[in-house]
Order: C-alpha cells, then sequence, then structure tokens
C-alpha cells in the first residue's frame, strides 16, 4: 500500500487480470490472498465499534467536551456519521444496547440549537419503519422530548425536525398516536400551521392527514379547532407542495361521513367556492410547463369540488383536468407518507403481525398537559427565525 491507503490502482488491476474471462481460474496463492484482505479491510470500519465510541462522547457532559476543544460543530460531524450507521435498521436497533439511544435523546434538550436539530434528525432515521426502536425511543421519554421541542423551542428549525421525527415516531404506531393525541398534538400542529416557515407547515398538514387516515374520528376534532379556515388559507400558497397538502387535508374532511356529517366544510362553502374559483382561474393562465408540475393540485380541485358541490369542475371543460398524454387517476390522498429513503420497500410492520396475535399492547401516556401560554408564545415568535431545509426529509 502507498502513503497508508490502499492500492487501488494496483487492486483494480489484480482484479482484471483475474475476472476477464482470458485465462482459466485459479486457486489464489496464499500471499495473494492476504495482499487482498489487507487491501479490502483497510476501508472498512468496525461499525458497533465505532457507535460504542460516539456513544462515549454524547455521555460525556457538555462543559467536560467544551474544556477539551470539543465544539458543537464538532458534535454535529458525530451525529452526521452515527445517523449514517443507523440508516441499516440492524445497527438502529443496536444503538440502545451499546449505551447511545439515552445520551442521543438527551441531545434533544442541549444548549446548541443545531445539536438540537440535528438529533431530531438522527430519531428520525432511527425509528424510520422499525418498530422495535420506535418501541425503544417511546419507553426512553423521546415522544415527550420531542414533542416539547415541537411546541416551545425558539428555533424554528429545531421545531421543524422534532415535528419530522415525531412523524417517523407514530407512524404505524397506535400507542405513538394515542400518546401525541393526549399530549395536546393537534394544538401544536395549529401552532405549526400558523407559521410562515413553509417546511413546518408542509410537515405539519402531511401528520395531519396521516392522523385522519388512522382515526377518521379526529376529523369532528381538528373542524371544532377551526383547522378548515387554516386550511382555507394554506392553499392559496405561494408555495405548490404547501397548496397540495392543504387541499389534500379539505378533501379528507370533505369526504368524511362519519357522525352522518354532510360535509366538515359546511361553514366555510362559501369561501371555499371562491378559493376553488381562484385556483382553476390560476391553473387555467399557468404554462404548460407548469400545467405539468401542478397535475395533482389540478386533480384535487377537481376532486374538492365535485365532493362538495356534486358537479364536475371546469376544469374538465376546459381540458385543464388531464392533459394530452396523462393518465388521469384521482389522487391518493391516503399515500404512504414519511417514507424513509432507504427502508421503502420494507414490508408494512401492520401486514406482518402473526394472525394469533390478538391483544394490542396498552398506550404509553405520557402525562404531558396541554402546552402552556407562554410556551405557545414563545414557540410562535420562533416559526419567523429560519427557514432551513434537510436532505433528509420526509
Amino acid at each position: 500500500m502507498a502513503d497508508g491507503g490502499p492500492n487501488w490502482e494496483g487492486l483494480l488491476k489484480w482484479s482484471l487480470a483475474h475476472s476477464d474471462g482470458t485465462r482459466p481460474n485459479r486457486n489464489l496463492s496464499e500471499e495473494e490472498r492476504k495482499w487482498f484482505m489487507e487491501a479490502m479491510q483497510s476501508q472498512s470500519i468496525d461499525v458497533v465499534k465505532r457507535m460504542k465510541e460516539i456513544s462515549l462522547v454524547m455521555q460525556t457532559p457538555e462543559d467536560v467536551l467544551e474544556a477539551q476543544g470539543v465544539t458543537s460543530a464538532d458534535i454535529e460531524d458525530l451525529l452526521d456519521e452515527l445517523q449514517e450507521h443507523v440508516e441499516s435498521i440492524d445497527m438502529a436497533n443496536d444503538l440502545h444496547s451499546v449505551g447511545g439511544l439515552v445520551p442521543l435523546l438527551g441531545y434533544l434538550k442541549n444548549s446548541h440549537a443545531n445539536i438540537r436539530a440535528k438529533a431530531a434528525e438522527v430519531v428520525t432515521t432511527i425509528v424510520q419503519n422499525n418498530p422495535k426502536s420506535q418501541q425503544l425511543v417511546m419507553e426512553a421519554n423521546g415522544l415527550e422530548y420531542l414533542f416539547t421541542n415541537l411546541a416551545s423551542d425558539p428555533d424554528v428549525t429545531v421545531r421543524t425536525k422534532a415535528l419530522g421525527a415525531i412523524s417517523s415516531l407514530i407512524r404505524h404506531n397506535k400507542p405513538g398516536i394515542t400518546a401525541f393525541r393526549l399530549a395536546n398534538g393537534y394544538a401544536a400542529l395549529r401552532d405549526a400551521l400558523a407559521s410562515d416557515n413553509v417546511r413546518f407547515q408542509r410537515k405539519a398538514l402531511n401528520l395531519i392527514q396521516l392522523l385522519l387516515h388512522e382515526n377518521s374520528s379526529d376529523c369532528n376534532v381538528v373542524t371544532e379547532l377551526g383547522f378548515p379556515r387554516i386550511m382555507l388559507h394554506l392553499a392559496s400558497s405561494e408555495d405548490l407542495e404547501v397548496r397540495e397538502a392543504a387541499l389534500r387535508g379539505l378533501l379528507v374532511l370533505a369526504q368524511d361521513k362519519t357522525d352522518g356529517a354532510n360535509t366538515r366544510l359546511a361553514d366555510e362553502d362559501e369561501k371555499l367556492k371562491q378559493l376553488l374559483q381562484e385556483r382553476i382561474k390560476g391553473i387555467s393562465s399557468m404554462s404548460p410547463e407548469d400545467l405539468g408540475a401542478a397535475k395533482e393540485e389540478r386533480q384535487l380541485v377537481d376532486s374538492l369540488w365535485n365532493a362538495c358541490f356534486n358537479e364536475p369542475s371546469s376544469l374538465r371543460e376546459k381540458g385543464l383536468l388531464v392533459l394530452p398524454g396523462e393518465d388521469g387517476p384521482p389522487p391518493d390522498v391516503a399515500s404512504k407518507l414519511f417514507e424513509p429513503r432507504l427502508r421503502a420497500f420494507s414490508p408494512n410492520p401492520a401486514d406482518t403481525k402473526p394472525a394469533t396475535e390478538t391483544k394490542e399492547a396498552p398506550p404509553l401516556l405520557l402525562g404531558l398537559g396541554p402546552p402552556s401560554e407562554a410556551a405557545n408564545a414563545q414557540g410562535s415568535s420562533g416559526d419567523r427565525d429560519d427557514t432551513n431545509g434537510s436532505s433528509r426529509s420526509n
């Protein structure tokens, strides 16, 4: 090896020479085998060992680390590395056994906002489509820490990352959903929708849709809390994804027939009609390129008009509902949300329960009451701090 690193050029030549099909296969000599293994092992690490080392750092008090010259940027780098390791479900589940989960959750209360935000990102990765880690995080009071950041952190990025982690934590997790609802979660989501941060708004709207899909009786709750009016406002957002998410939420409420309700939007009938007419006018003036990007919005506007007024929208007459070359399926308002990047093809845990399982685990209650007025006021002021994004968002 040269300069302390593997001789990649030599390794490539050796590999080509032994696999180009021009000579018969032969057994490797002991010397060749040893050289090959050294070349490969020089670039591999013991992931579990490295996670233990990172866990030891996270367990070290903040003042001790600062005294040793460790900065918040250094901690962020460690959390970035840890996040890469826990992309694997096995490694995510091993984090608790090596002593890293509890100190990671402790970082949700760190004095540095960037570390609180990054810790929530790592938690998101750990619990995505992972029932075992979801349970471990719940048992370690992770939902309580995340909810506190969502409801009252002064930094809007921290609040947004906490909301993303909560969304992944309670997905396909009935005890988690129950605990979130009991902790006055819908009030926190309403505050998120009042933010000026479009990323925060999108995550809140998507989680609302997920919750309504899991429990349609919550349609009555969100209606009483004034969500339809907020969604009507957001359906005129300049951000396409916010508009679409708001329209999806309105469509869920419009199609809800529980408790014999004709529509959850009856009180907003005129405002809804005005909104949809404005969206039809806006869609009609779009360029061909923008029309293609707004395919879901076009379908949602038509479906919402049909659900509320029992007739197709004028988009059909104008030929704007389905453009040439497009298929026109109805919008999937129950689409998979928050699907993890590397685990999208893992089986749904809800579909793999043993047939003999009849007893559900009791809900894990947080005992966390509604956020105080002071906390809500503080959290609302934080909504306007910045609009930082994340490559690992859902």
